[in-house]
């Protein structure tokens, strides 16, 4: 069941960024470059976490 639920779930997303893209190229720019914006501030914030640990957690 959990399989199911999870291909339904990726089906709905693929179709919902499909019709984003298609009725508003520019709103859908604007969710990817949200999205590389999350991904490169998480990717920051580990990093200074690991810079903290390594400098002794101080």
């Amino acid at each position: 069941m959990a399989v199911n639920a999870k291909k339904i779930a990726v089906y709905v997303l693929v179709v919902f960024a499909s019709y984003v893209i298609i009725t508003d190229p520019s709103k859908a720019a604007d969710y990817v470059q949200i999205g590389f914006e999350g991904i490169s501030d998480a990717a920051k914030a580990i990093g200074d976490f690991m810079t903290w640990l390594a400098d002794g957690a101080q």
